[in-house]
């Protein structure tokens, strides 16, 4: 019933944009954080105010990355050196919003998704879900899908174990290592530019980029094998 070549023996999937559609939310958590951020300091040093692009910026500097990660990274893209106490506040604003807007608006899942994590485990594939997110277990239970998985590498194991972040391959490796299946043997399912990055450089047997976005070229660009818009169309009709 999977479109996925016989070698793979393992799923590993992201959570934000490809599991559920928390993508969104984070985009529009960290476009309020930044430019308040931006308005604050173009007031104080008379910098012009741009404002944070929730498609652009949000895909080029912020999605798939550690929270603080993404801070500096964006920052940087605009000439702003801060200290680490504010790349810290920044970041856990942007925290904040996120939970507060997913506790009033609920979580949701692609039912695409979950159609293909259902048959990747009638399959007997092995299934673990990687997260650059500290928030990814609360979201997984408010979504009603933390059953599906069998392993959960997140923000708060990547701090614990000090694993570098995506682009960065080292947090889908321990994922594989988990499970018990080699890199060879194990798909990666990415919406991030960075997460699809970090499948390539960690010689995944496969890398599927799902697009959400109108970014289908970007991921192929960054290296996914295969890239599609849902992952429903990894499934082979009944």
């Amino acid at each position: 019933m999977l479109r996925l070549p016989q070698t793979i023996q393992a799923c590993l999937f992201d959570l934000d944009g490809v599991l559920t559609d928390t993508a969104a939310v984070h985009a529009r958590a960290w476009q309020q954080t930044f430019d308040a951020f931006l308005e604050d300091r173009a007031r104080r040093t008379g910098a012009p105010f741009v404002r944070f692009d929730p498609v652009r910026d949000y895909d080029e500097y912020v999605d798939g990355r550690e929270r603080y990660d993404g801070v500096r990274s964006f920052l940087a893209s605009r000439g702003i050196e801060v200290d680490e106490h504010t790349v810290v506040a920044i970041g856990d604003r942007e925290n904040d919003l996120m939970l507060e807007l997913l506790r009033r608006d609920g979580v949701k899942v692609f039912d695409g998704s979950l159609q293909f994590v259902r048959a990747a485990r009638a399959a007997g594939l092995r299934r673990g879900v990687v997260s650059a997110s500290a928030n990814c277990r609360a979201v997984l239970e408010m979504a009603g899908i933390a059953g599906c998985f069998e392993v959960r590498v997140d923000g708060v194991v990547a701090r614990t174990k000090h694993l570098a972040g995506k682009p960065a391959p080292d947090l889908f490796l321990e994922a594989a290592k988990r499970l018990g299946v080699s890199p060879a043997g194990s798909a990666v399912f990415e919406d991030a530019l960075a997460g699809v990055a970090a499948g390539r450089a960690g010689r995944f047997g496969l890398v599927v980029g799902v697009d959400r976005r109108g970014q289908a070229e970007a991921l192929r660009a960054q290296g996914a094998d295969v890239v599609v818009s849902d992952l429903s169309q990894l499934l082979e009709p009944e």
